[in-house]
This record gives structure tokens, C-alpha cells and sequence, in this order.
């Protein structure tokens, strides 16, 4: 009875990673921190499983604007029993702790806030509408044929130079091989 519910546990920890994993890689960050929090608590933490759900969950509560969890989280991976995890832990914690560089205005972009636009939702569709009617045909530009005569077409006995410096190496090949 134990083992199937440690088994039963095991897999929803397998699931809630996983899960957590995709929503990350996908930019959701909260729900990320969810189904790693999930995997966390079930999961044995001294195990090396353990271990790397807590790694992830440190990187997404860093990217979902928790740093202070995170930083509490690698304080607590810095003593873990797998030394990859620790030096992982440590690793993490260093870089959460060092000092924000400040950055020029100029290299950053700013993105607008798109909140405003349902306001202008009946502009959008007349604007959309309009640009729907029938549009005239555009004419190809023409391609120009040219002259073949004004090819240089002359044998420049590259390829027969070629062909003797591959068949030369090939026989050096050969007689040193044997």
C-alpha cells in the first residue's frame, strides 16, 4: 500500500515538473511557480528530483518578480546533500545577490500599453473593412533577357586542373597506405 501511493505521488510529481517546465519555457511564469511549488512538496527535497524542481522553482520565482523567495530557496540549496544541486544553489544565490547594473534609456525598448486599444475596437474594424475591398491587380516587373553572346563561356581548364590534383592526392593516399 505504501509503495502505490509513493508511486501515485512520484508520478504527479513527474507531471506538476513537467507542466511547470512548459509553462516557463512558455513565458508564464506564475503558473510555472504553481506547478513547481506542487512538485516541490511532494517531492523528497534532500533527493536529487527534489533538487531540480527547486533549481527550476528558484529561476521561475525569479522571473515571475519573487526574488526575495528565491533568494530564500537557494539559502536553503546551498546545504543540500547532492553536491550538484549545492553548487547549483550557490551559483544562483551569487548571481541573485549581485548588484543590478543601471542601463542607459537608449537600450531599452519600451513596449506600449495595448490596454487602451479595445477602446479603439470600432476603429480597427472600420479601418479593417476598408482595406478589404478589391484591390487592382499589380503588374510584374518584366524580367530582362540577356544576351547569352555576352557570356564568357571559355574552357579556363580549371576543372581538368582539378580533376588531376583530387586523382594525385588520392594516389599519394594509396601508395602510402599500403
Amino acid at each position: 500500500m505504501q509503495s502505490n501511493v509513493s508511486s501515485q505521488s512520484q508520478e504527479i510529481v513527474k507531471t506538476e515538473y513537467k507542466a511547470g517546465l512548459a509553462t516557463f519555457e512558455r513565458g508564464q511564469y506564475r503558473q510555472a511557480v504553481q506547478h513547481l511549488e506542487k512538485a516541490s512538496a511532494l517531492s523528497n527535497r534532500n533527493s536529487r528530483q527534489g533538487g531540480e524542481v527547486q533549481l527550476w522553482l528558484v529561476n521561475a520565482y525569479e522571473a515571475a518578480g519573487q526574488r526575495q523567495e528565491a533568494i530564500a530557496l537557494c539559502e536553503q540549496l546551498k546545504r543540500h546533500p547532492h553536491y550538484e544541486i549545492n553548487k547549483q544553489g550557490r551559483r544562483l544565490l551569487y548571481i541573485l545577490q549581485a548588484p543590478q547594473l543601471q542601463r542607459p534609456a537608449e537600450w531599452m525598448t519600451q513596449i506600449p500599453d495595448l490596454g487602451a486599444i479595445s477602446d479603439n475596437e470600432s476603429q480597427i474594424k472600420l479601418s479593417i473593412k476598408s482595406d478589404n475591398r478589391k484591390r487592382s491587380p499589380q503588374s510584374e516587373p518584366t524580367r530582362e533577357i540577356e544576351d547569352l553572346s555576352k557570356i564568357n563561356t571559355k574552357d579556363n581548364r580549371f576543372i581538368v586542373v582539378a580533376l588531376f590534383a583530387i586523382a594525385l592526392t588520392l594516389g599519394a593516399l594509396i601508395w602510402w597506405g599500403l
